[in-house]
């Protein structure tokens, strides 16, 4: 079991290249993490990414936005550490999430900078199609059939 304390998440999340193409470039910054931590709390949706091997704290993510009627949920304020980039830790973190979400919701949709190239494009090997101009989405009956393999 983990605890989780802010300072275990900040230590992650205190990097600049992290946030460099976040719209909230300054989140590496301790007092606009301490908002960016609340809300993840106060939300009841945020999950915290650990690495299996090592048990290391390496990110998190969260659900938001939850809409019965439409049959959505959003899948958001992800972040992992910059030595996880490029490793599958992204693919097999939304993948659990999207596993989960489509028990319940019929598409989960994501919230991407207009400038984060790097959360583009990996909506785009998610499969994810693009909505809007900073709105992606996938929907359960596609992840069906379309689920990326590791």
């Amino acid at each position: 079991m983990v605890v989780l304390d802010f300072d275990t998440l900040y230590t992650v999340a205190s990097d600049p290249l992290i946030w460099e193409q976040h719209p909230s470039s300054d989140r590496y910054l301790r007092d606009q993490f301490q908002v960016y931590f609340d809300s993840g709390i106060e939300s009841k949706g945020a999950l915290l990414a650990l690495d299996s091997r090592s048990g290391r704290v390496i990110g998190c993510s969260r659900f938001y936005d939850h809409d019965p009627q439409a049959k959505s949920i959003v899948i958001g304020y992800s972040f992992l550490a910059k030595d996880c980039w490029g490793k599958g830790y992204n693919l097999a973190m939304k993948t659990l999430m999207l596993e989960h979400a489509f028990r319940w919701v019929e598409e989960a949709l994501f919230h991407v900078g207009t400038g984060n190239v790097r959360s583009q494009k990996a909506m785009e090997r998610l499969g994810a199609e693009k909505i809007g101009d900073a709105i992606y989405r996938i929907r359960a009956r596609d992840w069906k059939t379309t689920r990326p393999r590791r």
